[in-house]
């Protein structure tokens, strides 16, 4: 894992549940308010509970084993499981999920997009560069 990539992973590890739902809560003002957030880098899960704008009851999403898989000139998001406590939203993950998802290559987020690539490398990809 390059240096760029290790910080950015500490910085994200480091970066309290707090200040993100307060970030998003101001982002999302009017759309969303974010209750709960959960993000384990390692474990590659992600929970998000929130209320959208006029509703009362929360949704909960959980997303669980997902990673990039690069080729020489692409990239790709594969979400292997998500699931939430609304069945309308679990129908539509359903259909996310298990697929791979061609990463859009828009050249002013390159190197964003390499640094992403690297701090989510599917499990697969890293045993495939261990090996060599």
């Amino acid at each position: 894992m390059s240096f760029k990539s290790s910080l950015v992973k500490l910085a994200i590890k480091m970066t309290p549940n707090f200040l993100v739902r307060w970030v998003a809560n101001i982002l999302l003002k009017g759309i969303a308010e974010l209750s709960e957030f959960n993000f384990d880098i390692d474990a590659r899960t992600a929970y998000v509970q929130a209320t959208l704008y006029g509703e009362t009851e929360p949704i909960d999403i959980w997303v669980h084993d997902f990673g990039i898989v690069s080729d020489e000139a692409s990239h790709y998001l594969t979400i292997h499981q998500a699931q939430s406590n609304k069945p309308w939203l679990n129908n539509l993950l359903s259909r996310i999920a298990g697929k791979t998802w061609k990463i859009p290559a828009i050249p002013q987020f390159q190197d964003e997009i390499e640094i992403a690539s690297e701090l989510f490398k599917t499990e697969s990809q890293e045993a495939e560069n261990d090996q060599a």
